[in-house]
């Protein structure tokens, strides 16, 4: 088990558990069954149930190709597609709860996935002996595709989670003071809790004042009210109240 540390924009680490590289198999046998399923699959159903094949060897070479290309396109960009829209989990990822994030502490972005994806042939060398070297002989667990994109693959079942560490409890009663921290993302939210949550156990009062300032040129406020204790307790609260119906 590998205890990666996460060193946030504000100094803050954070300790996730790296996904095992059995952890990491599995995601991706489980990704490739999906894959092969559509290809089996939505080719019986395209060549055999609606005949298409009749047609299709009607065609010239080029077009066949080009028939080809377009059929396998989601098993090609499979990965690239579902990191993107599910924040950085395939379907196999998230059956084994694991995800990929960014080493700096921020929601790894397109680009990120791209670079894994596109590096991907290359972890892949010799059945994937490739990656597993890399894995294994990384300090973060990160094949050659997470070096290059600043991304790892974390657990999801460790103690430490992105979805736990921002809950607040609010009272029905509750009435927020600052509407524009819809402007910050569960990330954010995360990382000022931390360093919140720390700096306070520590009494270390420059750092809420640093953080204090960050967050009210991010969020773009006005008029502030409290200490930097009480405004930063007030920002957390009114985060969760404007998101927790989301």
């Amino acid at each position: 088990m590998v205890e990666l540390q996460i060193n946030t924009t504000q100094n803050v680490n954070i300790n996730f558990i790296a996904a095992s590289i059995g952890e990491r198999m599995l995601a991706y046998v489980i990704d490739m069954v999906i894959k092969i399923a559509y290809v089996f699959g939505f080719g019986y159903i395209i060549f055999e149930v609606l005949k298409f094949d009749e047609l299709f060897y009607d065609l010239d070479g080029w077009s066949q190709q080009a028939v080809y290309a377009i059929f396998m396109i989601p098993f090609f960009f499979y990965t690239l597609t579902l990191e993107s829209v599910f924040d950085g989990q395939t379907l196999g990822k998230r059956i084994m709860k694991i995800k990929v994030v960014k080493i700096d502490g921020y929601q790894a972005s397109f680009p990120d996935y791209l670079i894994r994806w596109s590096l991907r042939v290359i972890d892949m060398i010799m059945f994937g002996v490739i990656g597993l070297i890399s894995i294994v002989s990384s300090k973060k667990s990160q094949r050659l595709g997470d070096i290059s994109a600043g991304t790892s693959v974390i657990s999801l079942k460790s103690d430490v989670n992105i979805s736990h560490t921002i809950l607040e409890e609010l009272d029905d009663s509750y009435v927020p003071t600052y509407p524009n921290v819809i402007k910050l993302s569960d990330n954010d939210a995360r990382i000022i809790k931390e360093t919140f949550v720390r700096a306070r156990a520590s009494r270390d009062y420059e750092t809420l004042g640093k953080l204090r300032t960050k967050i009210i040129e991010v969020v773009e406020i006005k008029d502030v009210d409290g200490t930097d204790l009480e405004f930063i307790d007030v920002i957390l609260k009114d985060y969760n109240y404007y998101t927790q119906g989301m």
